[in-house]
């Protein structure tokens, strides 16, 4: 029996410290674990504003706060800002390739560098290789690991999923010494992997406007945030 004929059970998380907003705490609607996500199931709660951290399918349901808006991209009307063009044109030498969802000992290395640049003594800057493929792969899920090279070297990985109508961004992480927008880049080739695959959104997770390194994602227009129970055009809302 697939995911679409039976119940789809989720549970309540335990309250924890928000790891974005201070003094907050955190809680989350999680799909039921003992649930193998299929393609279609997992496609239609990302657009219900889910997402997932390795095999957690999970939507921040925090009591008195609706900071986490999931956001998303429809591809064929987005139109690149001056910066972004200046950034894509700045990464252009970059060769650009779809790798399987496995252990690669030189995006590990990558990996690794990248947590200990931007989460020193956050509980994430030394994962092992366990650690590291559980919290990017879910088993059931069409996932790529987007790689950037440049002049031999893997310099980013943007790992993302491929859903029924669009493209999930999970994570991605690239080389901390290099300057320029690495992440705006890996964004911009997503969008453009949407448009070859004839997909209609890219999903950024989500937008919080009070968290710095959350609140980039409004740059890339026009989007759409997920508001009680609705995706509404961003400039709607804010």
């Amino acid at each position: 029996m697939s995911n679409n004929q039976r119940q789809v059970v989720f549970f309540r998380s335990l309250p924890q410290e928000c790891g974005y907003l201070p003094r907050r705490e955190t809680v989350n609607a999680v799909l039921d674990p003992e649930i193998m996500p299929d393609p279609a199931l997992y496609s239609r709660l990302v657009g219900l504003g889910f997402r997932r951290s390795g095999s957690r399918i999970y939507r921040p349901n925090c009591p008195g706060c609706s900071a986490c808006r999931a956001l998303r991209v429809p591809v064929s009307a987005f139109r690149a800002d001056r910066s972004q063009r200046r950034t894509w044109r700045r990464h252009q030498h970059w060769t650009v390739e779809e790798r399987a969802p496995e252990f690669h000992d030189e995006h590990y290395q990558l990996y690794r560098r990248y947590l200990g640049s931007r989460h020193p003594e956050g509980g994430m800057d030394d994962p092992g290789p366990e650690d590291y493929l559980s919290f990017l792969v879910c088993e059931g899920i069409d996932t790529r690991f987007v790689e950037f090279r440049e002049g031999g070297r893997c310099v980013a990985v943007a790992v993302t999923d491929v859903l029924v109508n669009g493209l999930s961004a999970v994570y991605t992480f690239y080389d901390p010494e290099i300057e320029g927008g690495p992440g705006v880049f890996a964004v911009l080739s997503q969008i453009e992997m949407a448009r070859r695959l004839n997909l209609e959104w890219l999903y950024l997770g989500y937008w919080i406007e009070e968290c710095r390194k959350m609140s980039y994602k409004i740059r890339y227009r026009p989007c759409e945030l997920f508001v009680d129970g609705s995706w509404v055009g961003a400039d709607r809302v804010i």
